[in-house]
């Protein structure tokens, strides 16, 4: 487990807008920060780990830090730390490995021949080319007797391999794909090879009509374990992924044409006051921002039924982030 010290916690009724941060042998004035922090309603907390010790931790409004909160399509990195995980144990031999052979009782009977060319990396990327399953068409998707079947069914819009389509439907995909691959669920995968080895608790999420966990959507976390995941990949250690995985998913592979920012294993990345970051993202501005040059990460859960779309709330995280949060740690 990776060693901390929790050294601020609580909530605005806890904590006086002016406490300062203590890390080591400086202090670090946090006024500033907490005022822009809690002056975005939809915001709910904000935790911030620097060289592995919580710096920042607090509640402005929402669920207690306590308790696990919907992290949303944040759990597609999740998905993607598995499918890493998946390739160190030798469950699958490569991202460039097919689904017709890794997987292929999930294709449907009268499915495109494309799909069963379809590769993981392909998945893990979103570039699989089929119609999407986000956004205004999620709602049929999920209301399907079969979601994966569903997903494969699509038409392709898209060469595989030829641009980002945002959708969940592929992370579902690469999700059943690893649980077929290992004979495991997508639970048990998460919870032995990624939460027991950081000491985090991963609670059961949503199933589909064949049982298998929905990848890349309705996880929940407490925001201490979100920092303890995005502290393992900052700090890139080997302990509970290869190095080689985590080098491998931040490199950009595509790009969303959304956010404008590069994307690689199931990863969204960009630079923030001069400094690379890769970030986890979910529906309603959850947040999982590692900055791994200034060893930080930062998490954020907000409401999740709001939206935070790239150019209102979710810029304005992102303000958040580049404007407030790191040059008042910029010292530390």
């Amino acid at each position: 487990m990776i060693c901390r010290r929790t050294l601020l916690a609580g909530s605005t009724a806890a904590l006086a807008l002016a406490a300062p941060v203590h890390l080591r042998a400086q202090t670090v004035s946090t006024a500033r920060l907490r005022a822009a922090a809690g002056a975005l309603d939809q915001l709910h907390s904000l935790s911030i780990s620097v060289r592995n010790e919580t710096v920042l931790a607090e509640a402005f409004r929402g669920p207690s830090l306590a308790r696990a909160a919907p992290v949303k399509s944040v759990s597609k990195s999740l998905v993607a730390l598995c499918l890493g995980a998946a390739l160190d144990r030798g469950v699958v031999a490569g991202v460039n490995e097919r689904l017709g052979d890794v997987a292929p009782a999930l294709i449907p009977t009268g499915a495109d021949p494309r799909v069963a060319d379809l590769t993981l990396a392909n998945l893990v990327t979103m570039q699989a080319g089929l119609e999407r399953t986000s956004g205004a068409n999620y709602g049929d998707w999920v209301s399907s007797r079969n979601w994966v079947a569903d997903a494969l069914s699509r038409p392709f819009v898209a060469e595989p391999g030829s641009g980002m389509l945002y959708s969940t439907g592929s992370f579902h995909i690469l999700g059943a794909a690893l649980a077929e691959a290992s004979g495991r669920t997508l639970l048990t995968i998460m919870r032995d090879w990624v939460g027991d080895p950081l000491g985090i608790d991963i609670p059961a999420w949503t199933r589909d009509p064949q049982g298998y966990y929905l990848g890349g959507n309705e996880m929940a976390l407490r925001p201490e374990d979100m920092l303890r995941i995005g502290e393992m990949v900052a700090t890139d250690d080997g302990s509970v992924l290869s190095r080689d995985w985590i080098a491998a998913s931040m490199q950009p592979r595509t790009r969303s044409r959304w956010s404008g920012l590069g994307y690689g294993y199931g990863w969204f990345l960009g630079r923030a006051d001069g400094t690379r970051f890769s970030l986890a993202r979910g529906y309603g501005g959850q947040i999982l921002c590692i900055l791994p040059e200034r060893q930080t990460v930062i998490a954020i859960t907000s409401d999740p039924t709001r939206p935070a779309r790239s150019g209102g709330y979710f810029s304005d995280l992102m303000g958040l982030i580049a404007r407030e949060i790191l040059p008042t740690l910029r010292s530390v």
